[in-house]
């Protein structure tokens, strides 16, 4: 798949960009604070209709503006050439393509695969377990909607256990209720992650192989809450555990306390990984995910590299790009001109404006 026209209107500070992607690399060079984020950001919400950021929609929209539109021409191996747009406004979102109109995100998401390489990634090891359940639920969602439904239908049933727990837990009837529901799908969620981290494990090795010298090896180890197997074992822990989560009017125990570990040489990374392997580690997890949308999919994903790449030295960027499978799109962001990769087409990035810079 690759994107080779991109219209923004009112897109965060991108007032206007109209821009044809030529070849299979764009860069887009301009100084902090110009827009280019804005503009991957932009190209990544087609993947699941959110932003990687994790902003919300309004924050989407440039501001005084009634709504921002996006609209984009993809080459892609299964529906051909397709236009896709998008309008969001105060209200939510409209998503139109050749198919029609797009009412659930489960016909939609995962069609249109984008991976995001982020210098904000290095967080991934030390930050929050929430932000490696993001990347693996969207890395599951987007390729399996039973996922995604189960996914969905978890969350609402520990939102609405956690709002009867706030008034004191007192509705019995419905705390079962909600229980029910919740270790049905808990049990789906488990089984899925389980499975595909499996899956993505074996990407991430291979791509980790190819950036690092020989005899560094990574894994992904899956990290469950609970060791609880079944609806009744999920069932019966919720139960043991209701008196506690009443007084903390929360569910503490289930999927969505879920971790992975990312491992370098059989080690937690996060403990004896120095900064460049760090750096070769989630790199190479974003290999993984590309190559894991590739292989489920049968779609080669664009890669939006958000400066990133002036980070690695010569070496890991040979690598890097020697690493890289199925001719994909590459379009990367930075505040100089890359390294003599070759074949770039370049635009300047300028005060929210985006187009090819003067001769």
């Amino acid at each position: 798949m690759r994107f080779s026209k991109v219209t923004l209107q009112g897109f965060r500070n991108l007032p206007l960009v109209d821009v044809t992607l030529a070849g299979r690399r764009t860069f887009l060079l301009g100084a902090n604070a110009q827009g280019k984020t804005n503009f991957l950001e932009a190209l990544g919400y087609v993947t699941a209709l959110r932003s990687f950021r994790a902003a919300e929609t309004r924050a989407l929209i440039g501001l005084g503006q009634p709504q921002a539109g996006m609209a984009f021409t993809v080459e892609h191996e299964n529906f051909g050439e397709s236009r896709l747009t998008v309008t969001l406004n105060a209200e939510g979102r409209e998503v139109m393509w050749e198919q029609g109109r797009v009412t659930r995100l489960a016909d939609f998401i995962g069609k249109f695969p984008t991976v995001v390489f982020s210098s904000h990634d290095n967080q991934f090891l030390r930050g929050s377990p929430s932000l490696r359940r993001r990347w693996l639920d969207l890395s599951l969602a987007a390729m399996d909607t039973s996922y995604l439904t189960a996914l969905q239908s978890f969350t609402r049933a520990v939102a609405e256990r956690n709002i009867l727990l706030k008034h004191g837990g007192r509705a019995v009837a419905e705390l079962e209720a909600f229980e029910h529901e919740l270790a049905t799908h808990a049990v789906i969620l488990v089984a899925k992650r389980a499975a595909g981290l499996a899956e993505l494990n074996d990407f991430f090795h291979a791509a980790h192989a190819r950036l690092v010298p020989e005899g560094e090896t990574a894994g992904l180890v899956y990290a469950p809450d609970t060791a609880a197997a079944t609806r009744e074992d999920f069932a019966t822990l919720l139960l043991k555990n209701r008196p506690r989560d009443t007084l903390l009017k929360s569910t503490e125990r289930g999927p969505h306390r879920d971790d992975l570990d990312l491992l370098l040489n059989g080690r937690p990374a996060k403990q004896f990984a120095s900064e460049g392997q760090q750096r070769c580690l989630v790199i190479a997890l974003r290999l993984a995910q590309a190559a894991y949308f590739r292989a489920k999919g049968g779609v080669t994903p664009v890669l939006l590299c958000d400066d990133v790449l002036g980070e690695l030295d010569p070496a890991r960027r040979a690598k890097f790009w020697a690493s890289l499978e199925g001719e994909p799109q590459v379009i990367a962001t930075g505040t100089s001109l890359p390294a003599a990769d070759g074949g770039w087409q370049v635009l300047l990035v300028e005060k929210g404006t985006v187009g090819e810079p003067a001769v």
